[in-house]
């Protein structure tokens, strides 16, 4: 594994032929949110930050970008990733784009 300079300001993007975010440092991909998307919703399914990045706030600034990315493009947000889910309890600016996951949503 290469070092990664903790001054290192990570890239974000969508990826959406993986259907995921990933933020990344350097050449190295730190992390990823994965999710389902419709019409109407982008439903988030599992975010993982990678063990070397962890302790680094990168999870947080991935969700941070990927609701922000979701709520741009007109989407609605569908939490069933439980890291999403915890990164909207305690950050309430996204709470009028939030629907509750159902079976549908799901």
């Amino acid at each position: 594994m290469s070092d990664i300079s903790t001054e290192q300001e990570p890239r974000l993007l969508r990826n959406a032929a993986r259907n995921r975010y990933e933020i990344w440092l350097g050449e190295s991909r730190a992390g990823v949110a994965t999710f389902r998307e419709s019409d109407t919703h982008v439903t988030f399914l599992h975010t993982i930050v990678e063990d070397a990045f962890e302790g680094r706030g990168l999870g947080s600034r991935l969700a941070a970008f990927a609701l922000k990315d979701t709520v741009e493009r007109g989407k609605r947000i569908v939490p069933v990733c439980p890291f999403i889910a915890e990164y909207l309890a305690t950050h309430h600016d996204f709470g009028e784009q939030v629907d509750t996951p159902t079976r549908e949503r799901s």
